[in-house]
């Protein structure tokens, strides 16, 4: 994470030169971080509920401030205030994320770091949908805690007017569920199947900016979806950022059910995922924490398995292609060439990577 900085200097936080003061914390404590980042994001959110110019929301904690909503979408105020609370609340996240440490064992305090991980996603999620998302055209909606914030912006700007004939091509169940609430109008490939930008999340991104993805069990529809996207946009925060795929999250390999067991046999011998380690998904298919005893069952109705690795993968590419061609395996969790942008939210603010 970022070193304490003068409160005077800016950085860039977008390809667009947004400025968003660098917050020091050297004499501020954690606690008024995390307060200041609930008063910001509190702020922001209010501007889509309310004219300006913002209302006060200074007594309003960071556990109240609006994360995703399940039910309507608020409408939007005024434009000038959005962005203004938008900026607010990079720098706030800015500044928690420089936040000292605890004196002992030199770790931030829990509730800091997940508050921030939640508020980062919303930053990226929404900013992907105001960059890259314009009327009249037909989008992808990824799938996962990231890409729900995108999904949840689409229908705030709908809602408001600002954005209109918008299609969206959903990529998993949870996703279209979400979208209907929204009053997204969804439709699928076989009636649309040129999609101008798709946008999701991922859970580990390298140099290349090669991804995987699968975490939420919805590779095989995001893949799909996103293939037929003339632009790509990946929205994370920088904890998915990595040196090399494989080590840091476990690949997802979508497989039939039928003799599973041998498919992932042949699958450990595949030469470009040497000392692999297969893992047959249990339970709920939306994570791959072990929290049941029968197969996690995706959208299609087959089987997850979870590749670990000890090391990077050394060709991502290979590996992936390897996978394909293995009977009994419907598809992999590597996305390889295909990013347009990757938008990463951190201690620096907002920053975009192009290949």
């Amino acid at each position: 994470l970022g070193s304490n900085t003068s409160p005077s200097s800016a950085r860039i936080v977008s390809q667009h030169s947004i400025l968003v003061p660098a917050m020091g914390t050297t004499t501020a404590s954690r606690g008024v971080a995390v307060t200041s980042l609930g008063v910001a994001v509190a702020g922001w959110s209010s501007a889509f509920v309310a004219p300006a110019p913002l209302r006060s929301t200074t007594s309003r904690p960071l556990s109240q401030a609006p994360l995703l909503s399940s039910g309507p979408a608020p409408s939007c105020g005024s434009a000038g205030a959005a962005a203004a609370a938008f900026t607010v609340a990079t720098a706030a996240v800015a500044a928690v994320s420089r936040a000292p440490a605890r004196a002992k064992g030199g770790r931030r305090a829990a509730v800091v770091r997940s508050a921030t991980q939640d508020e980062l996603k919303r930053l990226v999620g929404y900013k992907a949908v105001d960059d890259y998302v314009k009327s009249g055209t037909v989008i992808g909606l990824g799938t996962g805690s990231t890409a729900a914030f995108a999904v949840e912006r689409v229908g705030q700007k709908l809602k408001s007017g600002e954005l209109k004939d918008i299609i969206a091509i959903p990529t998993s169940i949870r996703t279209k569920e979400q979208a209907e609430a929204l009053g997204i109008p969804l439709a699928t490939l076989d009636t649309h199947s040129d999609i101008d930008v798709a946008i999701d999340g991922a859970d580990e991104v390298d140099p290349q900016l090669n991804l995987v993805k699968g975490g939420g069990g919805a590779l095989f529809r995001e893949k799909i979806v996103e293939m037929c996207a003339k632009k790509f946009i990946v929205i994370v925060d920088e904890s998915k950022m990595c040196a090399g795929l494989g080590p840091g999250f476990p690949v997802p390999v979508e497989i039939v059910p039928f003799c599973h067991e041998h498919t992932m046999r042949e699958i450990a011998k595949l030469p470009a995922l040497a000392g692999c380690e297969p893992i047959l998904r249990l339970g709920n298919v939306a994570n791959n924490k072990l929290d049941g005893d029968k197969p996690a069952i995706t959208d299609n109705g087959n089987y997850i398995v979870d590749l670990k690795f000890t090391s990077p993968i050394k060709d991502p590419v290979a590996a992936g292609k390897q996978l394909k061609d293995t009977v009994g395996v419907v598809d992999h969790g590597l996305f390889t060439g295909i990013t347009t942008a990757v938008i990463i939210a951190g201690a620096d603010g907002i920053t975009v990577r192009t290949p």
